[in-house]
């Protein structure tokens, strides 16, 4: 009979995540196209607790964005880590970190996405940052595409709806992989790639006006990144054998508003709608309840051959799993749409309603284990918060700390269940753009970047209460919570 593992084991890969396109800035240096990330425009008067989408629009209003010179695009210039990231990675050694998860912007390698030939420059620069993260001994986790497409790919070609543009990402990740394959272990192709309803402009890059029914569209898109992701596998594994090659989603495991049949039956599908990103990557094969849902819709998903046999034989190694909060799905008001939820009235709102749900975290990741069995990341955990600077410059943000608390306690009650979780990587470790509103008012940071929402401010680096409290997490691997 197997032992109980009562503890995180010491080789555990502790540490942070981030995204190229929310940190990085420097949108038009070194030959970098424009990216889809580059048109999120920051607006004064958005509605934080009811973010219908991130990004995007119709094809006239991408155009105009790209024209426009009066209103602020703050993804274009992130924290600007392009030019600081040697002193921001010296910060996150200082707490220890053993693994620093990053993102490689696509529009640095093929500005346009359609050239034959990679862009040096951009190579270059990864380059150094890939060996500054290891010479700061940290374990490198690279995310192939996250939410940062180049935008001549999305208005020439329509993005990942058109099967083009799947062959298009094999080739740059293709480049990526060659180039380094012998400086990263751990890859995930795609962030969050079941958030097509949420992130469908970051994700697929859709446009609001791309077809008829957007929806098929979604799906269709999904497929061919589905392919491309297992062509990725494929060909990261010849090139490199023990390179770890993993698929990435956001939890969406919702709980029933009641005990009543119709409210459990309803998100029990919920559920498995979410499962089927999941179902497809890790167990090599369209479910049956997802090819049911599809042909009542009417949403014709169009297969080339080969492509079935393409997904079965390259099954992912391992599942990463962004968690923040949990919804619930009631069956009088709710149906499939997987934006069609309601908040939880046994949680504390927060500005953006993402509520702290802390047992979810156990539920989700006890969910997903039960199923597929195989070694889970948590990719991103983390907590988005107003923060305030004191007049002698500290920050005290004992609401993160309490939240990272409560988490890593739950990832450690299901450690103690047999699941085998191999990296925390906490959401973000320094201060970045939002993903979904494009604010820095929305801090998640151990690190404070003094900068407003409109890009102002000396970009100051500061150490919050959370950097010290998790630089002794680290140290003590999980045992000193306090």
């Amino acid at each position: 009979m197997k032992k109980v593992k009562n503890a995180f084991p010491h080789d555990f890969l502790w540490g942070g995540a981030v995204a190229a396109c929310q940190i990085e800035g420097a949108y038009n240096v070194d030959g970098r196209g424009l990216s889809s990330s580059d048109v999120h425009m920051y607006s004064k008067n958005l509605n934080r607790s009811n973010v219908s989408k991130e990004g995007g629009g119709t094809r006239a209003e991408i155009l105009s964005y790209i024209e426009d010179d009066k209103n602020y695009y703050p993804k274009r210039y992130g924290i600007d880590f392009y030019h600081t990231y040697k002193e921001d990675l010296a910060l996150l050694a200082e707490m220890g970190f053993r693994t620093f998860r990053t993102s490689i912007s696509w529009s640095r390698i093929f500005p346009k996405g359609d050239e034959t030939e990679p862009n040096e420059k951009g190579l270059a620069f990864y380059d150094r940052l890939i060996d500054e993260i290891r010479k700061n001994g940290m374990e490198p986790i690279i995310t192939i595409s996250h939410y940062d497409m180049p935008l001549h790919l999305i208005l020439e070609y329509g993005g990942f709806a058109n099967r083009k543009v799947a062959d298009f990402f094999v080739r740059y990740a293709s480049a990526v992989l060659d180039r380094y394959k012998d400086k990263v272990k751990y890859w995930i192709v795609f962030n969050q790639i079941n958030l097509l309803q949420y992130c469908s402009w970051g994700s697929i890059g859709l446009l609001d006006d791309y077809a008829g029914d957007l929806e098929e569209a979604k799906f269709q898109a999904a497929h061919h990144q589905f392919v491309a992701n297992a062509l990725v596998y494929e060909y990261g594994k010849n090139l490199k054998p023990d390179m770890q090659i993993g698929t990435m989603v956001a939890d969406c495991t919702y709980y029933p508003n009641s005990c009543k049949p119709e409210d459990v039956v309803l998100t029990m599908k919920r559920n498995r709608m979410q499962y089927f990103y999941t179902d497809v990557q890790l167990r090599g094969e369209y479910p049956a309840y997802a090819v049911r849902f599809l042909e009542e819709n009417g949403w014709n998903i169009k297969m080339e051959a080969g492509d079935e046999e393409i997904i079965r034989r390259n099954k992912q190694d391992f599942l990463a799993i962004s968690y923040y909060s949990s919804k619930v799905v009631d069956a009088d008001c709710c149906g499939m749409d997987a934006r069609d939820v309601i908040q939880n009235p046994n949680l504390k709102p927060t500005p953006w309603e993402w509520r702290m749900d802390p047992l979810g975290f156990y539920n989700c990741l006890s969910q997903y284990w039960d199923r597929y069995q195989v070694p889970i990341m948590i990719a991103e955990n983390g907590f988005g918060a107003i923060d305030t600077v004191e007049e002698n410059g500290e920050i005290h943000d004992a609401y993160r700390i309490d939240y990272y608390r409560q988490h890593i306690l739950q990832m450690k009650e299901c450690i103690k269940d047999g699941v085998d979780i191999f990296a925390y990587c906490a959401w973000g470790p320094i201060d970045l753009v939002s993903s979904s509103t494009a604010e820095m008012s929305k801090r998640y940071g151990f690190i404070y970047v003094d900068q407003d929402d409109e890009g102002r401010g000396s970009k100051t680096r500061s150490r919050k209460d959370s950097f010290y409290w998790y630089k002794k997490v680290i140290a003590s691997d999980g045992e000193d919570l306090e």
